[in-house]
Parts: C-alpha cells; sequence; structure tokens
C-alpha cells in the first residue's frame, strides 16, 4: 500500500494553498463534506434508496465543489472577507449636536 503525499505550498507570510484552494476555503469545503456525509446518512436512514441518496450526494457535492473553488478563484484568500466587511461601512455618519466635538479637559 502506498501512502499519499499531498504538496501544502506555504511560503514566508503566505497564506496556505491546497490544489488550489487559499486559505478559508479549505475549511469551507472540508465543512461541506461533513455536511453531504450527514446528509446522506440522514436519506438513508429516512429509507431513499441507496442509487438516489448516492445521486443526490454526488450532484450536490459537485455543486458545491465547483462554487468553493469559484469563490476561491474570485476573491483569492482574503478578498471574501474585505468585501464582507465592506458591505458593512456605513455610507454617512450624520450627528445632529457639537457637544461630541466640544468636550472640556
Amino acid at each position: 500500500m502506498t501512502s499519499s503525499v499531498y504538496p501544502i505550498n506555504k511560503g514566508v507570510n503566505n497564506p496556505i494553498e491546497f490544489r488550489g484552494l487559499k486559505a478559508q476555503y479549505i475549511w469551507y469545503l472540508g465543512g461541506a463534506l461533513v455536511g453531504l456525509m450527514i446528509g446522506f446518512a440522514i436519506l438513508y436512514i429516512m429509507g431513499v434508496s441507496p442509487y438516489i441518496c448516492v445521486g443526490v450526494i454526488m450532484l450536490t457535492g459537485s455543486w458545491v465543489f465547483g462554487y468553493v473553488y469559484k469563490l476561491s478563484n474570485r476573491y483569492g484568500a482574503f478578498g471574501m472577507m474585505k468585501k464582507l466587511a465592506k458591505g458593512r461601512i456605513p455610507t454617512l455618519v450624520k450627528s445632529n449636536s457639537r457637544n461630541i466635538f466640544c468636550q472640556r479637559s
């Protein structure tokens, strides 16, 4: 039995990259795989035919893989976090009083 060795490319101050997935997307894909396994178990316990279970999980899994790789390629290592943070910046800060600027020491 041969052992598989997967290279993890990480230089100094660079995020982890594994087979094209960057940084947090590795965790997203791992969580999705766990969710797919739980989904398969739930479908199987409910009495759905194993062939239908495998088909549904394969279709959902291929969509999840494609979507996570698409996010990884589009946003990079930290781009999605920056995009989500940018959406939380207020467009306008309004003050009806000057008291905040006129503080006595």
